[in-house]
């Protein structure tokens, strides 16, 4: 197992959120060893707390003071009382993991009404795998811990998508229609990356965007999705407002995806690299509690900066381009969001070799980025 960065609250309940794969219940056995471990995936103690939330209590022995895991919490949200009750009476401590916020939302739950704070888990990083990152395996393969250990790592990203339809899709009764929802997930692949039209996306799929809308919210409650939103504060120029749209690994995302003779590898390719960034990004953020919310900059007139990251720690711009050689017009948009925030530091991570600088901006190799993105968003990549 890797050693993760994400850090666990010492004396705090809380929540740990991640989709399927990214290794949460892995985690949670190792620095969480001694505790009380009620894993909801096994059917017969599910059919126990389904039937009955308040047999919690008896789960626990009376004098017990240490962690108590539930796993995949959301297969019976209405536990979620029973643990506010023995967070207060018993003083316990819980570890909460989750794989899915839906029916948690849709039972109006308050998650706790702040007794138990969030964690994210998100697939491996470059800092997490060290010697072992492969840009080229970072590109083709994600970074799920399986498809580092899996004989068959593309089988195994096929699967993955499969069991989401059939498990969480079909088994939660998220949608009546598992092959409208299957030509929807591959249609809003084609937006991987880019700024999202959820009415063009209902038209290729023929169905009305409500329908459409309703599906991309069961792929963000999965946690299989993020849309990011645009940068707007105190903006000088006339901006694009469409939310972009990204699938959260980018292994994930070429298994969605498909792929024709027709199909140009560097549009699929572009939207990879641009992927691994963002979840790098996200898993950074969050596992070292940054505290910043993450942001694109499109204007109307196409000028763009695919990552602004926004908070009490600064500014930071953030482009991403494949390209080893940077041209001018690579610089646009970073030279243009500065202009309307002099105080934000730009860096361009791109295709080369070396490091260099174009006026205050860093340009910065793919690799020496992505180990150094902690740094970055410290403000300390100069």
């Amino acid at each position: 197992m890797y050693a993760r960065t994400i850090h666990p609250p010492q004396s705090k309940s809380f929540f740990l959120f991640g989709p399927r794969g990214t290794g949460k219940s892995t985690w949670v056995r190792s620095v969480f060893k001694k505790s009380i471990y009620l894993d909801l995936l096994e059917s017969e103690l599910y059919r126990l707390l389904l039937a009955s939330p308040q047999r919690l209590d008896n789960l626990i022995p009376p004098d017990y003071k240490g962690w108590v895991v539930i796993d995949e919490i959301q297969r019976v949200p209405e536990l979620l009382s029973e643990v506010h009750r023995l967070i207060e009476n018993r003083g316990l401590l819980f570890v909460l993991t989750g794989s899915s916020v839906r029916k948690l939302r849709r039972k109006g739950t308050n998650l706790l009404a702040g007794r138990a704070l969030t964690r994210r888990m998100h697939p491996l990083t470059a800092m997490e795998l060290g010697a072992d990152f492969s840009l080229e395996h970072a590109l083709k393969l994600g970074h799920l811990p399986m498809t580092f250990s899996d004989k068959n790592p593309e089988a195994y990203l096929s699967s993955y998508v499969n069991t989401y339809l059939r498990e969480e899709v079909q088994q939660e009764g998220l949608t009546r229609n598992l092959q409208v929802f299957a030509r929807f997930l591959e249609t809003a692949s084609f937006s991987q990356a880019s700024p999202l039209n959820i009415s063009e996306v209902a038209r290729e799929c023929n169905v009305n965007r409500k329908l459409a809308e309703e599906y991309f919210n069961i792929l963000e409650d999965l946690l299989l999705a993020v849309r990011l939103p645009a940068f707007r504060k105190r903006a000088q120029r006339r901006l694009a407002g469409h939310p972009k749209f990204f699938f959260f690994d980018a292994g994930v995302y070429r298994a969605v995806r498909p792929k024709g003779v027709l199909d140009m590898p560097e549009e699929i390719d572009g939207a990879v690299l641009e992927t691994l960034v963002f979840q790098e990004l996200r898993a950074i953020n969050d596992h070292f509690d940054l505290g910043y919310d993450l942001y694109y900059w499109r204007t109307a007139s196409q000028l763009e900066v695919d990552f602004i990251l926004y908070g009490e720690r600064g500014l930071v711009a953030v482009e991403v381009k494949r390209t080893a050689n940077v041209r001018k017009g690579d610089l646009a948009g970073l030279k243009a969001f500065c202009q309307d925030y002099p105080m934000a530091r730009p860096i361009l991570i791109y295709g080369g070799r070396y490091r260099r600088y174009e006026g205050n901006i860093v340009v910065v190799p793919i690799q020496e980025a992505l180990f150094g993105l902690h740094d970055l968003l410290f403000g300390q990549l100069n």
